[in-house]
């Protein structure tokens, strides 16, 4: 029988090659009768499978919920499994998700679930001075870039995680789920945006000018691509704050992408504090009605 330890730590590295996300759950904590012990590890996946033992029944399927929860929303979270009669008490304990459990043994389980997940990708295509600039700085912030160039293109850029010779994206894994640029800027413009729309990549910007990324579309459009997919392409890429210099564009459309990455956290953030202000509002009422 092969030591759990060893397959969790096995399906990690296989995990981070291949830029998939998972969750490590640990046992930090138990009180009374329980089946896991502080120490217990657990790999999930982001299908919900996992790898390794937190306990029974009632304590796997609260990491679970959590696990999706952490993956969704990149924070890590300290839960604890207990009786609905000592959740309940429970409730108020800052930094901790209570989940009340049915199960006979009656113990309590705190479990920290950590979310892992790969660098963000950006994906370049062009060896444009704007396109250099925004590979090297986009590293300095924590992303993992490939560049799609041609040969003669790629010496321009002194280091990428990856490298495709010319702009075929089928090959690259990450496609979909990358940021892309195009940054060919006149040198196999709607090449590169071609490859890039098709990829389904969940963000594509094209370094232009407004007038000629709205050419650009239409010409993909008359090359018969899908006007929904064509109107998924952001130009002139990144925000508007008067860039000029290579650099400058490099910034706002990292500005760009941060924010678009961003956005279901900061979302979340903003309903957190829509609903805490609801419930103070509601709570100063029934206080003045008394």
């Amino acid at each position: 029988m092969s030591d759990p330890r060893e397959e969790i730590v096995e399906t990690m590295a296989q995990l981070i090659r291949v830029e998939e996300p998972f969750a490590l759950a640990a046992v930090v904590r138990t009180v009374a009768a329980s089946a896991a012990k502080p120490g217990a590890k657990a790999l999930i996946r982001s299908d919900g499978s996992m790898i390794g033992w937190v306990g029974g029944g009632c304590t796997r399927a609260a990491v679970e919920q959590a696990a999706r929860r952490t993956l969704a929303d990149g924070k890590a979270r300290l839960i604890r499994v207990r009786p609905q009669t000592d959740a309940d008490r429970d409730r108020a304990t800052e930094g901790v998700e209570v989940h009340p459990s049915s199960c006979p043994s009656g113990g309590t389980v705190d479990v920290f679930v950590e979310p892992m997940l790969p660098a963000p990708r950006l994906i370049v295509m062009g060896g444009s001075p704007a396109g250099r600039a925004l590979s090297d700085l986009a590293r300095r912030i924590g992303f993992a870039v490939t560049v799609a160039a041609p040969a003669a293109e790629q010496n321009g850029f002194l280091e990428a995680e990856r490298r495709i010779e010319g702009f075929d994206l089928s090959a690259e894994p990450a496609a979909a789920a990358s940021f892309v640029v195009v940054a060919t800027q006149g040198r196999g413009d709607r090449a590169a945006l071609g490859a890039a729309l098709l990829s389904g990549a969940r963000y594509v910007a094209c370094i232009a000018s407004r007038r000629k990324a709205a050419a650009l579309k239409a010409r993909l459009i008359e090359d018969g691509m899908a006007p929904d997919r064509v109107a998924r392409l952001r130009g002139p890429a990144g925000l508007d704050i008067g860039a000029i210099t290579p650099e400058e564009i490099a910034l706002a459309i990292l500005a760009d992408i941060v924010r678009e990455r961003r956005r279901g956290a900061r979302e979340a953030l903003d309903q957190r504090g829509a609903k805490r202000a609801r419930s103070t509002k509601a709570a100063l009422a029934d206080a003045i009605d008394h």
